[in-house]
């Protein structure tokens, strides 16, 4: 018994933008993006929202519209948990799994974001999984908790929002979409056998993004003051300063933008996912040898391929989505995945595993048999 993924989706925008049309923007071309990153090209969301891209991917992993996979069609009264993975939120509040539940009518799910950067998907199919496992039927104690037999589970980004449109470094990195997936407890499949989430300290910090904040702050260290609302909020500046970020800012760069250190985001991106891999395996008390397929996170096919070599399996294993979507941080696993069983690479039985790694530093897999 267990929670069993028993549909997913996804969702691009509509614009596709190639390698080389980023040449109005820096200097850049196919060659110099392709060969270091393996994309191609990505989608960028100039009308759809992140909800409106969560929708969709939603919709087809519960089988309401075509796309997707979806094992049958189910009513919005049997899903009762949604998390949204997302670092990018249309809104504060509600949140994005809030305004999901809305426009879906799900009217019996409980509804909360969760925030780990491109791992989010993978945290959140272990917390839904956790949650269904603490609510079913055969475990002691689970009358006095949440029922949760199924849950949706979306990532969905639009990170071309947080986008340095004038480094060349990280513009041409990342893209938009969404993926989803519904995960159901059976009495009578596996369903998730394992799964492994991880944190380290980023300490030098080579991969975030600050908030910017708008709202006046009529306020100084005295209490009222007009001019202390002219001044922008001070509480910032320490900000700045713990991500380092404090020059740039004085030199008139954007506060909220991604910024990242390459070199070190691929030394731990390069690590950590030959790590979760093995550690959800051995978990599992499984091999290598048992999988039919790895879904990995879509950040750059270089670091895809130097896990393939450490873990000494071919490189076909792996589910490779990169070249026309770029990194869209939590939408980037169920993407692959929705793509994996478009392909028919993923069958009833086989064993899968989905590994993700992302800022925070954060990292994770989930086993699970189809």
């Amino acid at each position: 018994m267990g929670s069993t993924i028993i549909g997913c989706g996804k969702c691009l925008p509509a614009l596709e933008v190639e390698n080389d049309e980023l040449k109005a923007l820096v200097d850049t071309n196919d060659e110099w993006i392709s060969t270091r990153t393996g994309i191609k090209s990505r989608r960028v969301a100039v009308d759809e929202t992140n909800s409106d891209l969560a929708e969709v991917a939603a919709r087809q992993a519960l089988g309401w519209i075509d796309g997707g996979h979806a094992e049958r069609r189910l009513d919005p009264g049997e899903i009762d948990l949604v998390i949204c993975a997302t670092i990018t939120p249309d809104v504060v509040s509600p949140s994005e799994a809030g305004l999901l539940r809305r426009r879906l009518g799900l009217s019996n799910a409980i509804a909360f974001d969760l925030n780990a950067a491109c791992s989010g998907f993978v945290y959140g199919l272990a917390m839904a999984e956790s949650m269904m496992a603490a609510a079913a039927p055969s475990v002691a104690g689970a009358a006095g908790r949440n029922p949760v037999r199924r849950a949706l589970v979306v990532g969905a980004e639009r990170l071309t929002r947080l986008t340095d449109w004038s480094d060349r470094n990280t513009c041409v990195l990342f893209g938009d979409g969404a993926g989803a997936a519904v995960l159901e407890w059976s009495e009578e499949r596996p369903g998730i056998l394992s799964s492994f989430i991880t944190n380290e300290d980023d300490e030098a910090n080579a991969l975030t993004c600050a908030a910017a904040y708008e709202a006046p702050q009529p306020f100084d260290a005295h209490g009222i003051s007009l001019d202390a609302a002219a001044a922008g909020d001070p509480g910032l500046a320490h900000v700045d300063e713990e991500l380092a970020i404090g020059e740039a800012v004085a030199d008139g760069k954007p506060r909220q933008v991604l910024r990242m250190n390459g070199p070190k985001v691929f030394k731990f991106a390069s690590e950590a996912m030959t790590a979760a891999i093995r550690a959800a395996l051995d978990r599992a008390n499984l091999s290598l040898d048992d999988v039919a397929c790895i879904v990995p996170h879509q950040a750059n096919e270089r670091i895809i391929k130097y896990a393939a070599k450490k873990l000494g399996c071919p490189l076909d294993l792996f589910q490779l989505s990169i070249a026309h979507t770029g990194n869209s941080s939590a939408a980037s696993v169920p993407m692959a995945l929705a793509d994996a069983y478009e392909s028919g690479r993923i069958q009833r039985g086989d064993k899968v595993v989905l590994v993700a790694f992302g800022g925070g530093f954060t990292s994770g897999a989930v086993v699970y048999e189809a």
